[in-house]
Order: structure tokens, then sequence, then C-alpha cells
């Protein structure tokens, strides 16, 4: 795979947790939250903007 295969998928995971994440309202999850610290670690790692993908 190549590494812009590689970030797509990436942000199609960070965008898909976030989707979940707002679909449980005020239900604290920790495996979601820390799902969530990962991937955007990896992110911005290659310089990755958040701001654009966050909800």
């Amino acid at each position: 795979m190549q590494d812009k295969e590689l970030l797509m998928i990436l942000i199609d995971q960070y965008t898909n947790l976030q989707r979940i994440k707002k679909a449980n309202g005020e239900t604290v999850n920790e495996e979601l939250e820390y799902q969530i610290r990962a991937t955007a670690a990896k992110l911005t790692s290659v310089g990755m903007n958040l701001e654009e993908l966050t909800l």
C-alpha cells in the first residue's frame, strides 16, 4: 500500500470514529476516546490538521 492510500484509510477511520462519538451523544465511551486519540496521533504525525476533520 502506498503512503497516500494509508493516509486516506486513517482519515476515513478518524471521521468514522468522530461520527460514532457524535451519535453517542453524552454517553462516555473510553475505548472510543482511546481510538480517536490514537488515530489523531497518527494523523498529526504526518502533518494532518485535524481541525478540518473534527465534528
